[in-house]
């Protein structure tokens, strides 16, 4: 598995924040895409979510997650749907291609990669979704697994 250090640029995204299971992630990004899409904004890069914890430390219902896409335009927050800039984040970066049910491989070996090599991981694991699921067989889903990091 490749792992690289790469610094992601701030941008601007559309996210909503959730709280419950990671079967809600296809209808949350569907909100949010849509919200991009009826405002008439440019969508900037492929989706992604934040995880703010893991199915290991607590039960279904109380995920913590966000699932946003960057975009370019001006828009006001509506419903669910907010707006934020992410600052400038340097991660370190694996692309993992297979089920999202065991993306949890990459985390690790990325967790691992950071401690053996001078990393400290100052935020939550993000996911990009590479491929549409709703076009891709599960077994070819690409996603990019990020740790936000800085050295020691």
């Amino acid at each position: 598995m490749e792992i690289n250090e790469k610094k992601i640029a701030e941008r601007q995204v559309a996210y909503i924040n959730y709280k419950g299971s990671y079967e809600e992630v296809p209808v949350l990004m569907g909100e949010v895409v849509g919200f991009i899409m009826a405002k008439g904004l440019q969508i900037m890069g492929p989706p992604f979510g934040v995880y703010f914890n893991s199915p290991q430390e607590v039960p279904v219902e109380e995920l913590q997650y966000e699932i946003a896409m960057p975009f370019a335009g001006e828009a006001e927050e509506e419903g669910r749907v907010k707006i934020k800039t992410t600052p400038e984040q340097l991660v370190l970066s694996t692309v993992y291609k297979g089920p999202y049910s065991e993306c949890g491989v990459a985390i690790g070996a990325l967790a691992e990669h950071a401690y053996k090599n001078g990393y400290e991981i100052v935020g939550p694991p993000l996911e990009t979704y590479i491929s549409d699921p709703n076009e891709t067989p599960e077994s070819e889903l690409v996603t990019e697994m990020c740790f936000p990091v800085m050295k020691k």
